[in-house]
């Protein structure tokens, strides 16, 4: 039977639960356990597909379809096992599921209230499917004292009744700051937080007290006093260099021990760490540098790009070598020469966006790539470019362009009207609702063979996940292969575009897919371990 482990936030967001999640469960792992991840988030909002990424970060997307929080990529690099739409769920979903069922009328008459609806809805999913496993890690998103996230912590704290006892655990990540002026690492935003918590009936077992600097015995021990939580179970979360540090140090303090001393689990196997430590060997002993451009519309969230800045480290990891990204907003390119700011860049990456905002600078990046010859990797909407711009520069079709900005002469991209997932046909317009109407999710590919991409993954048969409207126009493949842009990569039925490359050049490559999403420090992505080795190579000869 599973044992459950709930995840709360306290003082202020950002603190790392998602990753502290993951962590977690990458060395319950390497004990030998099978572990789950769950995320519940308080937002209204159904799914973040709709929310823009320079508020919430990136949408993650499942091999499903799902559109998740970015914490999920976290759980699956960490983890290796692939999230699904049963690992996130929101306020908005929950209540968009009892409104449903309110005016189908399934609750007989009942007076639908959020006790015990909603928080009755909030354990089922705790709860399902979880007979596989031996430990449920369930992160709450957001902080404790959130209003929207009252439903959440109460669901939370029944299951600790209802559940057999000692088969949940409660862990409260917290802040311990330094005040400069007084010389001091302060316990009282954690003391604080935790009478919140214990105020809606939550005794954390451990807390984990993020920090940047050793915390002192007699900090620790102040913090077990007035948090009521063992001296043992107060765990130091000290910045390190890289996230993937993170599970080796959490170790160190004794996290994993502690969670198991709280279940009562005094026989567990001890972990094996040395597929982490070789991880974090190949990041602090690498061997060179590559300079890489994302030049892209959300860069001043780098959480935006999340999945996309790990799978180039994952790539780095596999060439040996430390990636250096070089953030530019692609409007600034719509007004100045792209050179200075790409001068010393050894590949050029553009990635997906939705709108036209920041295009111009995009197709600008992709002229400079191929004019260069360095490396460009376009990503969904890199790869749409991509396609313009060889449209107007190389097969003279200059009002070619998408029809996602506006009327154009030679429609290089359009709305995805219908496309086949499984045996299931998908219809939709462009009047259509935004949210869940996109081609998401896992999708198979065929590429040609002898092409670059079909050497990079080894095999002509791929599955990668995809989220986006618009698809390239197959009416121009043969205008645009005429022209060096070879169409390498097709769906099944050869009607939908998922990879061009350029023949004529030494590595650019366009994916209508997110490769990122699949990219694991242990498994790096083959299009972003190959992109890198072109990187590294470019940097050789410049």
């Amino acid at each position: 039977m599973a044992r459950y482990v709930f995840i709360t936030g306290g003082v202020v967001s950002s603190l790392g639960k998602g990753l502290a999640s993951a962590a977690l469960g990458a060395v319950l792992q390497a004990r030998g356990y099978k572990v789950r991840l769950r995320k519940l988030d308080p937002y209204l909002n159904v799914d973040p597909g709709t929310m823009s990424p320079t508020q919430h970060g990136e949408a993650f997307v499942t091999d499903d379809g799902a559109e998740t929080d970015l914490d999920l990529g976290h759980y699956e690099r960490f983890t290796g096992r692939s999230a699904n739409q049963q690992d996130n769920i929101t306020t908005g979903r929950i209540y968009s599921d009892i409104i449903a069922k309110e005016r189908r009328g399934d609750y007989l008459g009942a007076t639908v209230q959020v006790i015990p609806h909603v928080t009755d809805r909030i354990k089922d999913f705790v709860l399902d499917s979880n007979d596989d496993y031996d430990f449920v890690l369930c992160e709450i998103g957001g902080t404790v004292g959130d209003i929207e996230a009252l439903p959440f912590f109460e669901a939370i704290r029944q299951l600790g009744n209802e559940l057999p006892r000692g088969d949940a655990v409660y862990i409260h990540l917290t802040l311990m700051p330094y005040i400069a002026s007084a010389g001091e690492l302060k316990t009282k935003p954690t003391q604080h937080s935790v009478k919140e918590l214990r105020s809606i009936g939550i005794q954390p077992d451990i807390l984990l007290v993020r920090c940047d600097r050793e915390i002192p015995k007699s900090e620790r021990a102040k913090l077990s006093r007035f948090c009521n939580v063992r001296e043992s179970a107060v765990i130091q979360g000290l910045d390190v260099a890289s996230i993937y540090d993170v599970p080796i140090a959490y170790h160190e303090e004794g996290l994993d021990t502690e969670l198991l001393a709280a279940f009562g689990i005094e026989d567990a196997p001890k972990p094996d760490l040395s597929a982490w430590e070789a991880v974090s060997d190949g990041i602090h002993k690498a061997e060179g540098k590559v300079n890489i451009a994302i030049v892209g519309k959300y860069t001043g969230l780098k959480d935006a790009y999340k999945s996309l800045t790990e799978a180039l480290a994952h790539g780095g990891i596999a060439n040996r070598v430390k990636v250096n990204v070089r953030w530019i907003d692609s409007e600034v390119f719509e007004k100045d020469d792209p050179a200075p700011y790409l001068e010393g860049v050894h590949g050029i990456l553009v990635p997906g966006g939705f709108g036209a905002r920041g295009t111009k600078g995009k197709i600008a990046a992709a002229k400079f790539a191929r004019l260069r010859n360095i490396p460009y990797l376009g990503i969904c909407l890199g790869m749409q470019m991509a396609c313009v711009e060889a449209a107007r520069n190389t097969a003279g079709l200059k009002k070619a362009g998408s029809t996602e900005f506006g009327k154009t002469k030679h429609p290089i991209v359009g709305l995805m009207t219908e496309w086949i997932k499984g045996n299931e046909k998908l219809e939709r317009d462009a009047s259509t609702d935004l949210g869940g109407t996109m081609r998401l999710g896992a999708y198979k590919a065929r590429l040609v063979r002898g092409s670059r991409v079909a050497d990079i993954y080894g095999t002509t048969e791929i599955s990668e996940r995809h989220r986006h409207r618009y698809e390239v126009n197959m009416d121009y493949r043969k205008v645009l292969e005429a022209n060096g842009l070879l169409f390498s990569g097709v769906s099944p039925d050869g009607k939908l575009p998922e990879i061009v490359e350029r023949t004529d050049h030494p590595w650019f490559i366009g994916v209508q897919f997110h490769p990122e999403l699949k990219s694991r420090p242990f498994e790096p992505h083959p299009l972003f371990s190959s992109f890198i080795g072109a990187a590294l190579k470019q940097g050789r000869l410049v």
